[in-house]
């Protein structure tokens, strides 16, 4: 962790030098001081929610949910009330921002268990030693990384609705191949390569037709509110996604030896998170093609009736 101070540094200063100065504008209202401690709250309520425990889900659990939830109204009342909110509230009446945000929340759910679940498959259904595991889970990032450029290409060139159902439909086919954790480490490698491709794919596309048409003074908040959705799934992806592979997991299988017992309950439990994670994909699937035909057919008769 401490190879992250210079790195943090270094971004730092490039963001300094580089980045331009925002224009100052008129509106002194002041800063929404209650609405940013009440989301605070909420947010550390539900982040502890779903944190604490180690693997069991208390009262102290369900008491974390329930304060989070009244947080969460509360902070909506608030918005409604406030002279200059944090977030306006019309942005939510936008459904096109609300599908985008809540998929956003999906896929990053989706991600956060190959982070979680895949080390445990790894090391101990194919038995694969430390190093091993970390150089086949490199491959998810590197991927990622590699695959930003030509996505933003194909937003620019193709559209980003039509993009992000590409992505998403790339994420259905590679869960749903992990789902199966069969054939070694190639049967690991070459599904989290589609998925990754298409998590790039959905992501630029994604931040591309949320972004679109933002005023210049609304774009800091759009971008804090989709920062907001994925590290929301994020958290949720750690704690859900790690709870069903714990649970399918559970009581291991037939079998006489200790390591064959844990080969085959590490891979059961790899294969029943991903079914879930298939399932949560083609829901966001099917959430993107209808907000897209909305926003086709908002645009068809804007263009009858302009």
């Amino acid at each position: 962790f401490l190879i992250n101070l210079p790195l943090g540094m270094l971004a730092f200063a490039l963001a300094w030098r580089v980045l331009p100065a925002g224009k100052k504008t008129a509106d002194r209202r002041g800063f929404d001081g209650i609405g940013t401690a009440l989301l605070a709250l909420t947010l550390a309520a539900y982040a502890l929610a779903v944190t604490l425990g180690r693997g069991s889900f208390g009262s102290l659990n369900v008491g974390l949910l329930i304060a989070a939830a009244v947080g969460g109204l509360l902070f909506v009342i608030a918005q409604t009330r406030a002279e200059n909110p944090l977030i306006q509230p019309a942005r939510f009446r936008d459904q096109a921002l609300n599908a985008s945000l809540a998929m956003s929340l999906i896929v990053a759910t989706v991600m956060m268990a190959t982070l979680v679940v895949a080390p445990f498959y790894l090391s101990r259904a194919l038995r694969l030693d430390a190093a091993m595991v970390g150089l086949v889970l490199s491959t998810g990032p590197l991927v990622t990384a590699l695959a930003a450029l030509p996505a933003g290409r194909l937003v620019d060139r193709f559209g980003a609705r039509r993009m992000m159902i590409v992505g998403l439909f790339a994420l259905v086919i590679g869960t749903f191949a992990l789902s199966r954790a069969e054939f070694g480490i190639a049967g690991y490698v070459v599904p989290i390569i589609i998925v990754c491709t298409g998590y790039s794919l959905f992501q630029t596309s994604n931040n591309s037709a949320v972004m679109t048409g933002v005023a210049s003074d609304q774009r800091g908040v759009v971008s804090g509110l989709l920062n907001l959705s994925r590290n929301l799934g994020l958290i949720t992806g750690a704690s859900v996604m790690g709870a069903v592979f714990a649970f399918a997991s559970a009581g291991g299988s037939e079998g006489t030896g200790q390591q064959i017992l844990a080969s085959a309950a590490a891979a059961r439990g790899m294969q029943v998170t991903f079914q879930v994670a298939t399932a949560l994909v083609v829901a966001a699937l099917i959430l993107a093609v209808f907000s897209a035909r909305a926003t086709a057919g908002r645009t068809d008769i804007v263009a009858k009736h302009p």
